[in-house]
């Protein structure tokens, strides 16, 4: 016996999924009125919408840092899109915002254990399958990273393009809020590759410092100098060049004769950044 889809049925799967109101009225139709089924049924829309569309690449989203309410620990999650037309979409926008409180109240520790945490009365997976289905485009959070520590700081950049949480060593205070900030937008602005010097990996350091003795030899005045002095030299660059993109040894943005580490101690005695985490979109 066929069941009589009603325009308050449709609307009721209509608000409670956001799916169309004609993807709402099939699905109702094909599980004969079933709520539940039809939520089922539109989840797995989404999931062959997203599975049909898993060629395209998600360039384009947003990057959200959040902290807890202790500031002990900090996340930066990427909800991603194809397009930047539904990155700037206002329910996209709350959406990646909603998920980030999510994360932060669940005090989740990686991706895999978010995307299983529940999200009103479903799952964030689930939610992002919906979203999927409603919208058309391939969506999906892709990046999750946390850190912890005595204060963390986070900061966002207009329009989720770029985010940052910094760790200091101090207990959270206004004070300290207001110093984060201001390294966390040095990182945003300046990328560094790390928090200091020491913190660079050895491969890291060798890989440049080889790249940098090869460009040497090729340079005439540098032939037949022996290769103890370019490696001495090349340890000069490499010193350098990691004082200007390690956090700690940059000059400080909003006062030049400062580096950052000297800025932190200017505000309080002995405070200094322990870590960092930087996700951009593009």
């Amino acid at each position: 016996m066929s069941v009589t889809i009603t325009a308050a049925d449709v609307n009721k799967l209509r608000q409670t999924t956001g799916a169309g109101m004609m993807d709402c009225r099939a699905a109702l139709q094909e599980t004969n009125g079933d709520f539940e089924a039809a939520i089922d049924f539109l989840r797995k829309k989404g999931q062959k919408v997203a599975a049909k569309r898993s060629d395209r690449d998600a360039k384009e989203g947003l990057v959200i840092a959040n902290t807890s309410a202790d500031h002990k620990t900090g996340i930066i999650i990427n909800l991603t899109s194809e397009t930047d037309f539904v990155a700037k979409n206002e329910d996209f926008i709350k959406l990646g915002l909603s998920l980030s409180d999510t994360a932060i109240a669940n005090n989740c520790k990686s991706l895999e254990e978010f995307k299983a945490c529940a999200y009103e009365n479903i799952t964030v997976e689930d939610k992002i399958m919906e979203t999927v289905a409603r919208i058309g485009e391939k969506i999906d959070v892709t990046s999750f990273e946390r850190i912890e520590g005595e204060s963390i700081v986070s900061y966002n950049h207009a329009g989720y393009r770029v985010a940052v949480l910094v760790a200091l060593n101090q207990p959270y205070s206004e004070q300290v809020e207001l110093a984060g900030k201001d390294v966390a937008m040095q990182i945003a602005a300046m990328n560094p590759v790390a928090l200091d010097p020491a913190s660079v990996p050895e491969e890291t350091v060798a890989r440049e410092k080889a790249i940098i003795m090869d460009l040497m030899k090729q340079d005439p005045k540098m032939e037949g100098k022996p290769e103890d002095m370019i490696s001495k030299i090349a340890d000069g660059k490499i010193n350098a060049y990691f004082k200007e993109n390690t956090l700690l040894v940059q000059p400080f943005v909003k006062d030049g004769s400062k580096t950052v580490a000297e800025y932190l101690k200017s505000v309080a005695a002995d405070l200094s950044a322990t870590a960092f985490v930087r996700l951009n979109i593009g």
